[in-house]
């Protein structure tokens, strides 16, 4: 069939909307009418080549939308099935998997270098083959993808809404629950108030976080992260280690959580300075691939017995806990609503992402219906 999405045909170029072909799915692969893309900053990482890519490519991995096709061996999908994304595909049966880690699924992994598990491709355009960003490409109407990237949601709720909790809600919201694990009393830093960080803001102030410092440049964004839970704002680490050394009498701060646009390892000093002792960095923002160094202080590391752990997706697993922010949210405990700045049309993606750079949106959406 014929259908419409953006492609990325070289890093650092603009999208171009256009025609393509799509395969219809084999084996155990759907065919999704997507309803709507968040635009990530992982999407832009590609664009910018802070993360590897292989071109051309549709981008897009934070989608939702209506099964309209399923291959010969689906199992647990069917047509007219509302589905969210995840952007790490998961097969359920592997070793991580099998022990609650299926955000790092070892079979899925294999998935998103962009092509289907047989190594061939379903989207194609002007002759050639096109990768998919993790096997999803939601910068489409339709798509083809593997049932282990679907999660199937109640009917009842608003895709463009659940599209967030493919990728930036559920990573922000499981930094700090699962990969900080926030206490209830707990001081928690957030830096950057993005998509990923409001919603490890909303997290911690859920898991009962007492004092929340979110830590943003822009002075807009304090006040949106006040109205998801953050109890004191700063616009940058000096700034925020002054009033956190204030606020907590010394103590500082039990959980730091990088949710910043692009991490850089120069800052990590002052990122440690603002962790009390035993306190815990979790390090969920992208890196530069290029970047092999940092600033930790090691002797603080350990005569302070602080921690750095990396997380992906939030340490969160796909599907158990889609559905049950998809249920925060329906029972007004999450806001998904207030995380929506702007709305775009697929055609106005390069607009959206010029948005995104010049920090105007906590997060931006492509509607296609």
């Amino acid at each position: 069939m014929e259908t419409t999405a953006a492609i990325l045909w070289e890093q650092g170029q603009d999208w171009s909307v256009e025609t393509i072909e799509l395969d219809p799915p084999k084996g155990r692969e759907v065919q999704v009418r997507l309803v709507a893309s968040g635009m990530c900053h992982s999407d832009e990482h590609i664009v910018q080549g802070d993360l590897p890519g292989l071109f051309p490519i549709i981008c897009g991995h934070e989608g939702a939308g209506v099964v309209e096709a399923v291959g010969p061996d689906a199992s647990f999908v069917e047509v007219g099935d509302h589905v969210v994304f995840s952007f790490m595909p998961s097969c359920g049966s592997c070793s991580s998997c099998a022990s609650g880690h299926s955000n790092l699924c070892d079979n899925g992994g294999l998935l998103v270098a962009g092509r289907q598990i047989d190594g061939t491709s379903r989207h194609h355009a002007q002759g050639q083959d096109l990768q998919t960003l993790l096997l999803l490409g939601t910068f489409a109407h339709d798509t083809v993808v593997h049932e282990w990237s679907c999660v199937k949601v109640p009917k009842e709720v608003p895709l463009d809404k659940a599209c967030l909790v493919g990728c930036g809600v559920t990573t922000g919201w499981g930094s700090s629950v699962y990969a900080a694990d926030v206490q209830p009393g707990d001081k928690v830093a957030v830096v950057g108030v993005g998509g990923i960080g409001s919603a490890a803001i909303q997290g911690a102030a859920l898991a009962g976080a007492e004092q929340i410092f979110a830590i943003d440049p822009l002075e807009w964004k304090h006040e949106v992260a006040q109205g998801f839970g953050a109890t004191h704002t700063a616009s940058n680490l000096e700034e925020a280690a002054a009033l956190i050394e204030e606020e907590t009498w010394g103590r500082k701060c039990d959980k730091v959580i990088m949710a910043m646009g692009l991490g850089d390892g120069a800052t990590m000093d002052q990122v440690m300075g603002l962790a009390a002792k035993r306190g815990r960095v979790v390090v969920t923002n992208i890196h530069s691939a290029a970047e092999t160094s940092n600033t930790i202080p090691m002797l603080d590391l350990t005569l302070s017995e602080k921690q750095v752990v990396g997380s992906l997706f939030g340490s969160a697993n796909p599907r158990k806990d889609i559905p049950r922010l998809l249920e925060l949210y329906s029972a007004g405990r999450l806001d998904l609503d207030g995380m929506i700045t702007r709305t775009y049309t697929l055609e106005d993606i390069n607009q959206g992402f010029a948005d995104m750079r010049e920090g105007k949106n906590i997060r931006g959406v492509l509607r296609y219906e």
